[in-house]
């Protein structure tokens, strides 16, 4: 399969990450933020459960040999979505995803420069940097234009 089908499905999971993490806020605010965390991955669980009865091929039991920090991703997802369900009532979704982004973009960058968690290793080069550093500007000018339309919204109300 060609790659760029990947670049799509991608994006499209990204679309699926933004309005998530919405809808977990709006949920968050009626039932708690904990909760609407609790909530999203008992009903993940369940349906991975179910698509796990039908389409598992590998081998969960290797759980309990994995060395631990195989097992952390976990906890990170636990922390990624509860932080969006406290953040994007109060920051907006936008400002609140674009900062995932660019953090797992640096991240992502770092874990594949010195080819950690046993990925293909591609090395820092002056493009990634000017890469990284446009996207951490074009956060800064989303968190202003932020600040200028709410400080114009207090003005008007």
């Amino acid at each position: 399969m060609n790659k760029f089908v990947f670049y799509i499905i991608a994006i499209i999971a990204g679309v699926f990450l933004s309005t998530e993490g919405a809808i977990y806020a709006v949920l968050g605010d009626h039932i708690g933020k904990l909760e609407s965390s609790l909530y999203n991955f008992s009903i993940g669980s369940i349906i991975l459960g179910i698509a796990l009865l039908f389409l598992g091929k590998g081998s969960l039991s290797y759980t309990i040999k994995a060395p631990k920090w195989e097992l952390t991703g976990g906890a990170l997802g636990v922390i990624y979505l509860t932080v969006l369900v406290i953040s994007i009532p109060l920051i907006g979704v936008g400002l609140a995803m674009g900062s995932v982004v660019v953090g797992q973009m640096i991240m992502s960058a770092i874990i594949e420069h010195f080819g950690w968690f046993e990925g293909i290793t591609i090395h820092f080069d002056l493009k990634r940097i000017i890469a990284l550093i446009i996207m951490i500007i074009a956060l800064r000018l989303i968190y202003k234009a932020d600040i200028k339309n709410s400080a114009e919204e207090k003005l008007i109300n």
